[in-house]
């Protein structure tokens, strides 16, 4: 089975909460705040591994949540840090976040890693709250909640050379006859649902990927059948070997498959038109291929496209074709990703501090990453902790905002996982 998409949850660590002591100690006498720092969450981290090719084991676990920090200690001891979550992904997989649909991430090589959730910092200890007129602070800070999103994971196929053609060409007959790959063969549509992999080993210590992508059919580059779902594993492949039927037996005509193919590729997207293509002219153990060759060779001259008659059912001209591959491989030069069109200038527009909403019992909802992350790291059993609270929301104008909403006294107020009855 081949699975390339999937959609994960991951969950970076908390903060550890700070300490809230005091030294008592024999011959320390009135001794001051002690309490210790919490520790940092764990990140979340994805790592490529070259042993994997699929997302399949993200059907079956799709929930990552990494360890939480230490909390802190008396005696000024801070709470350990919590190691980071690796998750590991198959070279080839695009990292999106599912909200807003960025790129995060395009994870191409052996150990790259990419960090997806920060983990929180530690919450400070009493000991951190000392001031020339503050001496003896009970206060303490709650660890700062980690990071939470939701990822979608696509995986490119890292093939070197990709055959492309319609259905039903002999695509899937060409890769299991040159390489240890064993695609379903039968002699109807669509028999290949998903991209087959295989190593075409031409000489002693030289062999490439060879990928067999799905049939195309008109209307992929729309998403027509499995368009897109197919057409994004050509993206990374170097060389493109096109396979023709150049028998006709299907009804149709291999000069317009050709045609109608490399216009798919080139609404899709521009750059796979361009890309090298070499012709293999298939099914050449037939008569009526041995007719047809002649016109679809003079065809392909005019285009200055390499055309290679082959048989996938005997075998014929699979070697030199697969030799001639290796061959435009090794003089292959990476494409630039330099564009040269006008750069694109974002505007960073400020954030708000906060935001003031109706649930649909009435209440008050403040939303507000200042806020929302002071109200997490607060304990508010402590007074003093209470009172920052306080410092914190009028400092950011919400007893003001509220009033011009017209907030009563009575009134639920909800901040993140808090909520109080509003008081003049």
């Amino acid at each position: 089975m081949f699975i390339d998409r999937a959609k994960i949850s991951v969950k970076a660590g908390d903060g550890g909460n700070g300490m809230s002591s005091f030294r008592r100690e024999k011959f320390v006498p009135r001794g001051g705040p002690s309490g210790g720092d919490g520790g940092r969450g764990g990140n979340v981290v994805l790592i490529v591994d070259s042993n994997l090719n699929t997302l399949i084991d993200f059907r079956y676990k799709r929930k990552f949540a990494a360890e939480r920090g230490v909390n802190g200690q008396t005696k000024d001891m801070h709470g350990r840090g919590a190691g980071p979550l690796y998750i590991k992904v198959p070279p080839g997989t695009i990292v999106r976040d599912e909200e807003t649909g960025e790129v995060i991430a395009d994870l191409t090589t052996e150990g790259q890693e990419m960090v997806v959730a920060r983990g929180g910092r530690g919450g400070r200890g009493n000991a951190r709250f000392v001031s020339s007129t503050h001496r003896a602070p009970t206060f303490a800070e709650n660890g700062e909640p980690g990071e939470s999103r939701s990822l979608q994971l696509e995986l490119k196929l890292l093939a070197d050379v990709g055959l492309v053609g319609y259905p039903s060409v002999g695509k899937s007959s060409i890769i299991s006859n040159v390489s240890s790959a064993k695609p379903e063969i039968a002699a109807y549509h669509f028999t290949t649902l998903t991209p087959v992999l295989g190593v075409v080993r031409i000489d002693e210590g030289k062999s490439f990927v060879l990928a067999d992508i799905p049939g195309l059919i008109e209307g992929a580059h729309e998403g027509v059948g499995l368009g897109h779902d197919f057409l994004r594993h050509i993206e990374r492949t170097k060389i493109i070997i096109h396979v023709l039927d150049v028998s006709g037996l299907e009804g149709r005509d291999p000069i317009e498959d050709y045609i109608k193919i490399n216009q798919e590729l080139s609404l899709y997207n521009e750059k796979l038109a361009q890309r090298q293509q070499i012709i293999a002219a298939n099914k050449m153990d037939l008569p009526e291929a041995q007719e047809n060759l002649a016109r679809v060779a003079e065809y392909m001259a005019k285009e200055g496209r390499e055309l290679y008659p082959v048989s996938a059912a005997t075998g014929e001209g699979l070697t030199k074709l697969m030799q001639r591959a290796g061959q435009l491989l090794a003089e292959y030069v990476e494409e630039s990703e330099i564009s040269i069109e006008a750069p694109v200038v974002y505007e960073v527009k400020p954030e708000e501090p906060f935001t003031i909403t109706r649930d649909d019992d009435g209440a008050y909802v403040v939303h507000g990453k200042e806020i929302e992350k002071t109200v997490a790291m607060i304990n508010f059993d402590n007074d003093e902790g209470v009172r920052r609270f306080q410092l914190t929301y009028r400092r950011l104008g919400i007893e003001d905002a509220l009033h011009e909403r017209g907030i009563k006294e009575g009134n639920i107020v909800r901040i993140g996982d808090m909520e109080f009855e509003y008081k003049e």
